[in-house]
């Protein structure tokens, strides 16, 4: 069994503005999982201020739904940073880590196309068992990851932020 993941260190959040909204796109497959993410990025997002009314969370089937979906978020104008986050799996049918790398290739491709952020929490771990010790880990470490999202996901709109502010001098 892998080692447990640790939770990071709080670290100091920037300020941005309270009228940001973000999206939120999750896989409803192993929601038991993926929830954790979306938990541990509410969690840290109100640490920076923005609490449940900031953020819209939209379910999806699975990992390969959440590129489209986020697509369309990004280009309505409404968000300042989008995340996906899921748990691709290998099912023994298909290659999971093709699907994964599909899912987060199109992600980068939105993110680069629209100029919103575009973070990923897509998680395809390199087994997965359907038994109690490993759910739990994974249901660990996908909090982790909510936690890494949010954090990367106000960074990056800072930085973004910060690089207009700069241009438009």
């Amino acid at each position: 069994m892998p080692a447990m993941t640790q939770a990071p260190a709080p670290t100091e959040l920037p300020r941005l503005p309270a009228d940001l909204r973000f999206a939120f796109v999750e896989a409803s497959w192993h929601a038991d999982i993926v929830q954790r993410s979306r938990d541990a990025f509410f969690a840290e997002m109100a640490r920076a201020g923005f609490g449940p009314e900031s953020i819209d969370v939209f379910d999806v089937a699975g990992a390969f739904e959440i590129p489209l979906h986020v697509q369309r978020l990004a280009r309505s104008g409404r968000y300042a940073a989008v995340v996906g986050s899921a748990l691709v799996v290998d099912g023994g049918v298909y290659r999971h880590d093709f699907v994964a790398s599909t899912v987060v290739q199109a992600l980068m491709d939105v993110q680069l196309q629209t100029g919103v952020p575009v973070i990923s929490a897509v998680q395809a771990p390199h087994h997965f068992h359907e038994h109690v010790e490993h759910r739990r880990f994974l249901q660990q470490h996908f909090a982790l990851k909510g936690t890494e999202a949010a954090q990367a996901c106000l960074q990056t709109v800072d930085g973004i932020r910060r690089l207009d502010a700069q241009f438009a001098a």
